[in-house]
This record gives C-alpha cells, sequence and structure tokens, in this order.
C-alpha cells in the first residue's frame, strides 16, 4: 500500500467551516466535498499556507493559524493508499476575497456539526475533530 502525505485545512469564518467540491480535474475523489488540501511536498506547516495560497486565493496576511491538529491515518484500500492527514484550522479574516482555482467547483460554509450530511473525502469530519 502506497503512503501519501497530505494537510487537510479547515478555513473558519463566524463559527462555519468552509467546505470545498473537488473537481472533476483532481486525481482523487472528484466530486467529494473536503477542506482545502494538497500533498505535503517538503514541510507540512508551509504546505499548508501554500495549498490555501493557490486553492483560495487568501494569501499568509488573510488567515491566521488556529490549531494543528495530531496526524491521522486513513485507510483506502480501493485506491491502495495510507493517506497520512495533517489537520489545520484556520481563521478567514476576509472570506468574500476567496476565489477558488480548478481544483474545486464549488464552496459552502457549514457548521461543523453539518459536514457528515455531505458526501466527503474519506475520515473529514474526524480530520475536522482533531483541530475543533
Amino acid at each position: 500500500m502506497k503512503e501519501r502525505r497530505v494537510v487537510t485545512c479547515f478555513l473558519r469564518s463566524g463559527g462555519k467551516i468552509l467546505l470545498v467540491k473537488r473537481s472533476r480535474k483532481v486525481g482523487s475523489y472528484p466530486g467529494r466535498w473536503a477542506g482545502i488540501s494538497g500533498y505535503v511536498e517538503r514541510n507540512p506547516d508551509e504546505q499548508a499556507l501554500k495549498e490555501i495560497k493557490e486553492e483560495t486565493g487568501l494569501d499568509e496576511s488573510e488567515v491566521k493559524l488556529v490549531r494543528k491538529g495530531e496526524p491521522m491515518e486513513v485507510l483506502d484500500e480501493r485506491l491502495g493508499v495510507k493517506w497520512l492527514v495533517h489537520p489545520y484550522l484556520f481563521e478567514v479574516r476576509a472570506p468574500s476575497k476567496i476565489r477558488l482555482d480548478w481544483e474545486n467547483v464549488e464552496m459552502k460554509w457549514a457548521f461543523p456539526k453539518e459536514v457528515s450530511n455531505y458526501p466527503t473525502v474519506p475520515k473529514l469530519k474526524e480530520a475536522l475533530e482533531r483541530v475543533l
């Protein structure tokens, strides 16, 4: 089984969490709801900020790290992948500035308890619970 390290960044504003719907152009879980995420190239902390910039257009000055959660393993037998997910929670200063890139086709703000109402990437709710 291949191991892949990824970051999942939850952006919060007004008590709600940003969920993004993955486009059909991404390599894994197209059409599923997720946080801002991406493969870890070097350092997870740096990667988190890089993914936020790429996927939302928000730079480091427009978000504030609230909490970094313990990494968690997510096994996907179908894909033959063991994901090592590094979860983060950021507060967004200006949510109206968010502009999605090609990786996501839709966004919604949801209360944490509503996350389980969406068809998400595996274990998204559990990753969120690690940073709340």
